[in-house]
């Protein structure tokens, strides 16, 4: 079952949901905050694709954790993932052993329609 993991006000997450509903994917939605991702969940989304992708530097929780001047290296950022999910580039979305981070709609279209 491909799962979309976000928060319910994320635009990137409510633009990934409404593409896969107008394209009846069906799919199950874990929000961060209700059920927070584990190091063990993080540790295998990196089998597929690299820290730069997943870590989200461009957010208000790496902003007001004041994580730039800290000069993390990538086991750090693993580290941060795991317990401040807020982190988290949104949304990831995991199918048969693959991952898409965040919205990109070329990426939908290429690897979901196979699903």
């Amino acid at each position: 079952m491909l799962k979309v993991y976000g928060i319910k006000n994320c635009d990137s997450v409510r633009k990934a949901i409404k593409y896969l509903k107008s394209h009846t994917i069906p799919h199950e939605f874990v929000d961060f905050r209700e059920t927070p991702v584990s190091e063990v969940e993080v540790n295998e989304w990196l089998k597929h694709t690299d820290i730069k992708t997943l870590f989200n530097t461009r957010g208000t929780t790496y902003r007001t954790l004041k994580l730039k001047e800290l000069n993390l290296s990538d086991d750090d950022k693993q580290t941060w993932l795991s317990k401040e999910n807020m982190l988290i580039k949104r949304p990831v979305i995991t199918f048969n052993d693959n991952i898409i981070v965040g919205y990109n709609k070329s990426q939908y279209l290429e690897k979901l329609q196979k699903i």
